[in-house]
């Protein structure tokens, strides 16, 4: 399970940890080698062995600054049963990825103590090109992973923690990279058929001509679910990417195209179903659902050096999204009801530049990183009423450019064969202009943050290192809250927000490795937050919850008994409160106490496998005096597999024990018709889908 890409790069060894440069460049060098110079004593430079990137079953001390950070390769994301293309973030510890709408919209996203809605506070990345949209038009750092082709991931690089100079906005929590497939070495082709109307389709190839290599592939799903109004998804995906290889350059080229349409069906409050008006699987408006697409253009250039290397990556991307939404029914509106139409058209564009230098100063090695990253948005988002996807009145429209320049520089010192030091500084600079439909709310804002961090790594024996950390982050708001002075609903005053909110985190972990058969993390954190001030979409104005404090356990856990049998589990405890409230009144609504995930992978005889895995998340509390709390979810995948004459022939059962649980829980006031004006205050669910088998047939994966 565990023995993942076939990549391979060198590395640095002796004085300066030769892994550390391996963290440093192996985004850029997954399926070929990288020659790089390597420093066996103080005086002199030799070149260096090879050492194959695998995933969790990398030994990764002398390479990792905490202990919370790791890579999973493609072979065990390749074996993992999925529901949704956004689940493969899931091999990050505490992570868990849920839906309460249409399999065509973002992903709730829920780690460390944060309910980071669609993506706020967690970075992710795929390849150079971020995935976190700014002042999007239904929520600040709107992450959407449904464009991912899982087959064609190479592996993904996850960093908790805001510790790491090199992750700026929305890395208070952390934040990911998955990079993709480089080359295929054949034609791969993969047809799933499944229950609810599940059909999927995955075709690739690559050609490879003296140092270039060329590859394509695409992807086309159809799902509908067991709602009660079919979700009707279709969703079609395709990657090229065209790579040449020289002896100190390489240069890749990438094309993305992604574009999804579907129904919705949202969360429903509890009481419609226990009065048996509707199933677990209706809803209240059968005419909610969107779509979206998506293009991008990236360019990366890496050139190896002496001492180091150079990545310089650009990229473009086109993004647009129709979302039709009811969260209160006939709450604000008796007669036609609360739907509401959401809008998010931009392009973005930007260029990452990163140097890696390695020397020695005063007898003592040194491993710099400096980089840069400019980013720019056109956005044009709207709000407005909806009857039936029939669009309405307006509540709020605006046009924002919105930029950000970063500068970071990260200096890795080993003092001692034993001890090592790592500095940061990080400079943020970021520009908002607003035009809103309403001048009042339009305007200019700008702000700049520094934020620092420093790690020390001490390795008592040969195996084991123990970790200390500490620093500082941030999140930007939405920039439509930094100029807003009216509320575009009520017309009552309202206070602008500040544009970037401060984080400060600190850290204490241990990573242990014993042979090829043990892998163990566990980190001790703490994270607060100045602010979680929230520019609400759904409303078109801010909501100001406070100062916040979450403290926390993690721990990730890979273990090979046998030669033939892989367990690994990962296990995360958070306590999260608002800093500002009384006892009473302190829970942070949804930020979830407990996440546990475990998986068994037996693997007899070459090209058969037989995989369980479970996921785990606990109650929470879902109002901030902890009366009304969320029940515990635990779902069941399992999987099997056999190769025959070179076609893989697979079967997944998902919820395998047919949990009735929620994937989502929210409480809130919302109105039913014929209810009071007033509202019920109710807990509002989206359940897991019931037991449902996918069987595939396969090859060249």
């Amino acid at each position: 399970m565990r023995l993942t890409s076939r990549a391979s790069c060198h590395l640095l060894s002796g004085a300066i940890a030769s892994a550390s440069l391996v963290g440093a460049l192996s985004a850029q060098q997954t399926d070929t080698s990288a020659t790089v110079r390597a420093r066996a004593d103080s005086s002199t430079l030799t070149t260096l062995r090879t050492v194959r990137v695998r995933g969790r079953a990398d030994d990764l001390v002398g390479v990792a600054t905490t202990a919370s950070q790791g890579r999973v390769g493609r072979a065990d994301l390749r074996l993992r049963p999925l529901q949704r293309e956004g689940e493969i973030l899931e091999a990050v510890p505490g992570m868990i990825l849920t839906q309460h709408s249409g399999d065509g919209k973002a992903n709730q996203m829920v780690v460390r103590g944060f309910n980071l809605d669609h993506g706020t506070d967690f970075q992710t990345r795929l390849e150079s090109m971020p995935l976190n949209l700014p002042t999007h038009g239904h929520g600040h750092g709107y992450t959407d992973l449904n464009q991912l082709i899982p087959e064609f991931v190479d592996h993904l690089e996850y960093k908790l923690g805001p510790m790491f100079a090199e992750i700026g906005d929305f890395g208070s929590a952390g934040g990911a990279t998955l990079h993709l497939a480089r080359s295929f070495a054949s034609p791969v082709a993969l047809l799933e058929s499944g229950a609810f109307g599940y059909r999927r389709t995955v075709l690739g190839a690559g050609t490879t001509k003296g140092r270039s290599q060329l590859l394509l592939g695409g992807e086309a799903k159809q799902y509908d679910g067991p709602w009660e109004q079919p979700q009707r998804l279709g969703k079609f995906s395709g990657m090229a990417r065209w790579t040449w290889r020289g002896r100190t350059n390489e240069l890749s080229l990438l094309a993305l195209g992604y574009a999804n349409r579907w129904n919705s069906t949202d969360q429903i409050p509890s009481r419609v179903v226990a009065s048996g008006a509707i199933g677990r699987f209706g809803q209240v408006d059968p005419t909610l659902g969107g779509d979206a697409q998506r293009q991008s253009l990236s360019l990366a250039w890496t050139r190896t050096r002496k001492r180091g290397s150079l990545t310089v990556d650009a990229f473009v991307v086109r993004h647009a999204l129709t979302l039709f939404s009811n969260f209160t029914y006939f709450l604000d509106n008796a007669a036609a009801g609360d739907q509401i139409n959401q809008t998010d058209d931009r392009t973005l564009g930007g260029v990452n530049a990163e140097l890696t230098t390695v020397g020695i100063v005063a007898g003592i090695p040194h491993l710099l990183r400096s980089g840069v990253q400019l980013r720019g948005d056109d956005i044009a988002v709207g709000l407005y009423r909806s009857v039936a996807r029939v669009r309405g009145d307006t509540v709020r429209r605006d046009g924002i450019d919105q930029g950000s320049l970063g500068g970071y520089v990260s200096l890795e010192s080993r003092w001692h064969p034993r001890l090592r030091t790592v500095l940061g500084m990080r400079q943020d600079v970021y520009g908002f202009r607003v035009r809103s439909n309403d001048p009042r709310n339009s305007g200019t804002r700008s702000a700049a943050i520094a934020s620092p961090k420093a790690s020390m790594v001490f390795t008592p024996t040969t195996g084991t290192e123990l970790y200390l950390g500490g620093g500082f982050g941030f999140h930007s708001n939405d920039a439509r809250g930094t100029t807003i002075r009216i509320d575009p609903v009520s017309g009552a005053p309202v206070d602008a927000v500040d544009p970037l909110v401060r984080s400060r985190a600190a850290e204490v972990g241990l990573r242990t490795s014993a042979g090829e058969w043990l892998r163990t993390t566990a980190s001790v954190w703490s994270l607060q937050l100045d602010s979680e001030l929230l520019f609400v979409g759904d409303a078109g104005t801010t909501e100001a919850l406070g100062r916040s404090r979450r403290v926390g356990v993690t721990m990730a856990n890979y273990l090979k008994p046998t030669t033939t049998l892989t367990l690994d589990s990962d296990l995360s405890f958070t306590r999260a409160r608002f800093a500002d409230a009384g006892p009473d009144s302190d829970r942070i609504p949804g930020a979830l106490e407990r996440v546990i995930t475990a998986g068994a992978t037996w693997e007899p005889v070459a090209g058969v496998h037989a995989i369980a895995r479970v996921r785990h998340f606990g109650s929470s509390a879902l109002i901030e005096d902890n009366s009304v709390r969320g029940t515990p979810t635990t779902l069941l995948n399992v999987s099997v597999g056999t190769t025959f004459r070179g076609t893989r022939l697979t079967a997944s059962l998902l919820n395998a024990a047919n949990a009735r649980s929620s994937d989502v829980q929210y409480y809130y006031t919302s109105r039913l018709a014929g209810e009071a004006g007033t509202g019920v205050a109710d807990v509002h669910v989206h359940p897991v889908e019931p037991r449902m088998l996918r069987v595939g047939v396969s090859r060249g994966f």
